[in-house]
């Protein structure tokens, strides 16, 4: 219970620490107007003066207790590497490497979990490789994954695998390497399919190694890394394979030792469903490219800024516990609390799972939620409000407009809290379209969390849009 209770403050602590900007009410104020006299006698909820400013990164949390781990090896995947020399990604990727450099200075191993090159073109591969073998570490065992771009090059599937291999220096598509004796065992994508293709044979290859690295040691972690995640697992996994899906995932559920990267998603890391357990332990890779998202909110799956986003894992092994730090290298700061698995695994006691989180976001006493009044049109209206809170991660906002004059619903919508930005913006402005000239409109905001929980209590306020003609296309 203590531990559990010590887990729990160290989540509220990360959300708390998201909110690097904060202001005072008065400058909220003056960034917007209300309607003079129409006051909904409700409760405005959320301070921003109650959210502390105090960075994630905190050095406490990251020098692991100081015990010095027995492997620690960097994750990143999705690079997408251009043909051009100049191309952002390859810049993007020379920071990467450059900066995991300073932050983990002795490295046992580095895994790339697929699509290092756009469209598996030979100069992709050049730039990759060239930018690599000056920056790795001489102890640091390279492994690569091919994922679904590294096949997009008009080859045959054969010719695009031997590429693959003849650049990389990679063994094989799949193997497996045992590094201070611990097990690694690196899938690959067999063709180009945006799905994934992870054959019958490659599956039971798997399980073959499995056994061998059960029987080396059953209390040690295996790391399995595959470019598609398994449906129905991490954050993004609508995005994983459906052939042999049900195998893949059955080979390794046998395991409760082992964690699973996967990449192809571009979600970020920030989200605490990149990590999921049930029978074993999956957890997402984000991307050194750019992001993308869940559908169905008014920024888009790609929002603005999202080719901003480079971020990387850093795994640490004891011989008790297995440390997975989220880093943002396009923030050359940490984001989160580090993920910790214990070892010998049981998944009785699996922590990350998938019903984890019953806790509701809320606003607090006195947030605010205001019309931002010089941008009201005859056809919108602006919100700017405080941010919610919550022990993990606020995720999205419920914005519902009411015509006043009708009660009908006018608009209804879902939108990004953008807890993918550094800083993440508080207080968050939002536009509403498609309404009516000459309109009142009541607007009301609930949160939800990362896990679906919605805030029992809402901010709410009047909006009249301007008078006007809307012209017709």
């Amino acid at each position: 219970m203590k531990n559990n209770k010590l887990n729990h403050e160290g989540e509220e602590s990360l959300q708390n620490g998201l909110f690097k900007k904060e202001i005072d009410r008065r400058t909220f104020l003056e960034g917007t107007t209300k309607i003079a006299g129409m006051a909904l006698g409700l409760t405005l909820v959320n301070s921003l003066n109650s959210l502390p400013v105090s960075a994630a990164s905190s050095s406490s949390v990251f020098h692991s207790l100081g015990n010095k781990p027995d492997l620690v090896f960097p994750v990143i995947s999705d690079v997408h590497i251009t043909k051009y020399s100049n191309g952002y990604t390859l810049k993007k990727f020379i920071n990467t490497l450059e900066q995991l450099n300073e932050v983990v200075p002795k490295q046992d191993a580095f895994v790339v979990v697929g699509d290092l090159t756009d469209y598996g073109g030979a100069s992709e591969y050049d730039y990759f490789m060239s930018a690599y073998n000056v920056r790795k570490q001489p102890e640091a065992v390279s492994m690569f994954s091919a994922g679904n771009h590294d096949f997009w090059n008009g080859l045959s599937t054969a010719d695009a695998q031997k590429r693959f291999l003849d650049k990389t220096g990679m063994e094989s598509i799949y193997y497996h390497k045992i590094i201070k004796g611990y097990h690694f065992i690196i899938l690959s994508d067999e063709d180009g399919r945006n799905d994934g293709t992870y054959s019958v044979k490659q599956i039971e290859w798997l399980g073959e190694q499995l056994r061998i690295a059960n029987d080396d040691d059953p209390k040690k972690s295996i790391f399995v890394f595959h470019h598609h995640p398994i449906k129905g697992t991490i954050y993004g996994s609508e995005w994983g394979f459906t052939e042999n899906r049900d195998l893949f995932y059955d080979t390794l559920k046998e395991y409760p030792q082992v964690i699973s990267f996967s990449g192809h998603t571009h979600y970020p890391l920030d989200d605490p469903r990149i990590i999921h357990q049930k029978d074993f332990t999956s957890i997402g890779t984000s991307t050194g490219a750019y992001m993308w998202l869940d559908s169905g909110r008014i920024q888009g799956e790609v929002p603005e800024g999202a080719h901003a986003l480079n971020q990387a894992l850093i795994v640490e092994v004891y011989n008790n516990k297995v440390i997975i730090k989220r880093r943002d290298i396009h923030n050359d700061d940490w984001t989160g609390e580090p993920f910790e698995i214990s070892y010998p695994a049981n998944k009785h006691n699996f922590k990350y799972t998938e019903d984890r989180d019953k806790k509701a976001p809320f606003f607090t006493n006195d947030a605010m939620l205001s019309i931002v009044n010089e941008k009201t049109t005859a056809t919108g209206l602006t919100i700017m409000f405080s941010q919610a809170k919550d022990n993990l991660l606020v995720h999205d906002y419920k914005v519902v407009a009411r015509n006043i004059e009708t009660n009908e619903v006018a608009k209804e919508f879902l939108a990004f809290s953008e807890f993918y930005k550094d800083p993440v913006p508080n207080p968050l402005t939002l536009q509403i379209f498609e309404l009516k000239p000459n309109t009142t409109y009541e607007i009301e905001l609930h949160a939800l969390d990362a896990y679906g929980n919605v805030s029992n209590n809402s901010l709410k306020v009047l909006g009249k849009t301007l008078d006007g003609v809307v012209l017709k296309k």
